[in-house]
């Protein structure tokens, strides 16, 4: 079995179970968990030390799939996400289906459709979106690559992904934009 394999099949095993996983992603080294668990989020912020009014991204595999967890997407959405040349977190307004801890306080939930072939793999494998999270504490930089976590991250996370470990591309975090009533997209971090 390879190690992308390998990793992806252990990933979702730790992620059925609750559990909190370390993962390279489109971006940069995440934290997540299954978005759908509201336990395995507050572990989470346990871990990173982050307040919980502070909300975390979750990723999606496919366009489509926003449908249902937005109460009102514009009519273009999709080819709004299909359109984007750089990894690209969308706040929407009227969250559906998460628990209150991954929902801002305002209702509103930060959704990234990731590209990245591990995170698509592990999303549709999984069939339910995750928590992607920078794997740092709280206030500490964001690890770009693996040798930049933190080794209290390493040791908290319940399984490390050890696919692109080695990997030196140096990744920004992604940027923001939220979805104004008119449909128009407003940059938050570009």
């Amino acid at each position: 079995m390879t190690e992308f394999e390998n990793d992806i099949q252990n990933c979702i095993e730790v992620l059925k179970g609750g559990g909190t996983i370390l993962y390279p992603t489109d971006t940069v080294w995440g934290i997540g968990c299954d978005a759908l668990n509201e336990k395995a989020v507050d572990r989470i912020f346990e871990l990173k030390q982050r307040p919980k009014e502070k909300s975390m991204i979750v990723l999606l595999a496919d366009a489509r799939d926003i449908i249902q967890y937005i109460a009102a997407p514009p009519p273009d959405i999709i080819d709004i996400l299909e359109s984007f040349t750089q990894p690209t977190t969308v706040i929407y307004a009227g969250a559906l289906g998460f628990p209150p801890n991954v929902i801002n306080g305002d209702g509103s939930i930060a959704i990234r459709v990731t590209d990245d072939i591990f995170c698509k793999t592990l999303i549709k494998r999984y069939r339910r979106p995750i928590v992607s999270t920078s794997a740092n504490l709280s206030n500490m930089p964001t690890p770009a690559t693996f040798d930049m976590v933190d080794a209290q991250i390493i040791a908290a996370c319940d399984y490390v992904a050890t696919y692109r470990q080695d990997d030196k591309t140096i990744r920004k975090p992604s940027r923001i934009v939220r979805v104004q009533d008119d449909g128009s997209l407003e940059i938050l971090r570009g």
